[in-house]
């Protein structure tokens, strides 16, 4: 078996095998587990050198809210020769990298219509079960995020479908949507419609037109906003996938680009690294938040903030909240944290932003869609055919899991070739369909905090 040391003050060391942990030295009870150069929690017993180390020696150090100090170690961004991509200017100055048709129901009464509609047209519906029964913050969450589907750049055309009783009725969701392209952005009110497929099927025609004419520029692709995920993480998520997102952030964001890191729960234990790297102190306030925000929501309901790591996870070599933590916060690299988006937010500063929101596959990806980003890298260990409505590049963290699933797997992160990912990223903006286009895996899930009533 081959083993690495991530850091040379680590005292643990990972079979590149398995992912798994093993005791670099004696380990008395009580004491730090170090991995990462950080701690990922206190042995639970005493563990011998060259012993496993897992869940059944290893416990999590996190607790509730914490308060945190500002200390700035920002490594400004390297100025990189700009590249350039094709894709579709927008009439508002956004660039999109696809120019499909759109259909969002406001509410999941509307699903069927919008799923017989795609299926005549070649739209594609992006279908949920909310934008009824709900109130409040609960409410304006499903309202923003569907606003910020509605106005994707990667949309070349979207008709919104409303049932016309909901609490999300399309003139309830105007006023959330703001301003928007009359010509590319359609609605019907399908309980004033006599025929809402015949009348979908028209509008889709007419968005099809308009689209038809859009042509691909070149553009820098400071343009190009990537979400960054991980899911179905294992041992080498931090060692190889994880570590090449990183740097793949940083090149994009040396040419002025920007990156969009979400899974609060998945910074925890590892969140001092990414507060250390606001640009100013209204960033970093604004981190304390999110993190505090996130644990006190865990808190609210019951739940220890350490409960994370899934089965899969475990058997995949992650023992502890702060291990998955301090690989999965690796995807953004060194670059300076120059925002805080909550739900709904557009990324709108180049640099890398932090998105508001759970770890959940299929959630984390909507809310990254819904702030813009045209693509998402995704590295996982596990393997997974989810996809965002926006191309989805999934990383490997091993090859056999590339090899293994080809039709999911478009890029094997341990052959360790970050050129090879930064042009695909490219062929990817320039039309090169992702796995998750090629399967029809686009879809959407919102996340919901509220009463249903």
């Amino acid at each position: 078996m081959e083993y690495v040391i991530i850091n040379p003050n680590d005292n643990v060391k990972v079979c590149l095998d398995n992912g798994h942990k093993y005791a670099l030295t004696d380990i008395k009870k009580g004491e730090l587990i170090i991995k990462y150069g950080f701690p990922i929690g206190v042995a639970a017993q005493d563990i011998r050198a060259g012993e496993h180390i897992h869940t059944h020696n290893l416990k999590t150090a996190l607790s509730g809210t914490l308060e945190y100090s500002y200390s700035p170690e920002i490594k400004p961004a390297e100025p990189a020769e700009p590249m350039l991509i094709n894709a579709y200017v927008r009439k508002d100055g956004s660039v999109g990298i696809r120019n499909d048709i759109w259909i969002i129901p406001t509410v999941g009464c509307i699903n069927g219509a919008a799923k017989s509609l795609a299926n005549l047209t070649g739209a594609v519906c992006f279908t949920h079960p909310y934008g009824c029964s709900q109130l409040g913050d609960d409410l304006l969450i499903t309202q923003k995020t569907l606003c910020g589907l509605i106005k994707h750049p990667n949309a070349g055309g979207v008709l919104v479908l409303g049932l016309g009783c909901e609490n999300n009725n399309i003139y309830e969701l105007k006023k959330v949507l703001g301003d928007y392209d009359a010509e590319r952005i359609r609605f019907i009110d399908c309980q004033d419609c006599e025929d809402e497929i015949l009348e979908g099927e028209k509008i889709i025609t007419e968005l099809k037109s308009v689209a038809g004419n859009d042509k691909r520029t070149p553009v820098p692709i400071s343009k190009l906003k990537v979400g960054l995920k991980c899911g179905g993480s294992d041992g080498l998520s931090g060692i190889t996938a994880n570590p090449m997102c990183g740097r793949i952030t940083d090149r994009l964001v040396s040419m002025g680009g920007t990156a969009v890191l979400t899974e609060v729960p998945e910074m925890f234990g590892a969140e001092q690294i990414l507060m250390n790297r606001c640009v100013n102190e209204s960033v970093f306030n604004n981190t304390v938040k999110l993190i505090n925000n996130y644990k006190e929501y865990f808190i609210a309901h019951g739940q220890p903030v350490s409960e994370n790591p899934s089965p899969g996870n475990k058997e995949g070599g992650i023992t502890t909240l702060e291990e998955k933590s301090l690989g999965c916060v690796q995807k953004g690299g060194s670059a300076p944290v120059t925002a805080v988006l909550d739900y709904g937010d557009a990324a709108e500063r180049e640099g890398l932003n932090l998105l508001n929101g759970p770890g959940n596959d299929m959630v984390a990806v909507t809310n990254l869609a819904a702030a813009g980003c045209q693509l998402i890298l995704f590295t996982t260990g596990r393997g997974t055919p989810l996809g965002a409505p926006v191309p989805t590049i999934k990383a490997a963290t091993n090859s056999a899991l590339a090899s293994l699933k080809k039709h999911w797997i478009d890029f094997d992160a341990q052959a360790g070739n970050d050129d090879g990912l930064l042009d695909l990223i490219i062929e990817t903006a320039n039309g090169k369909p992702t796995r998750n286009e090629q399967n029809g895996c686009m879809e959407i899930a919102i996340f919901k905090d509220g009463v249903t009533l």
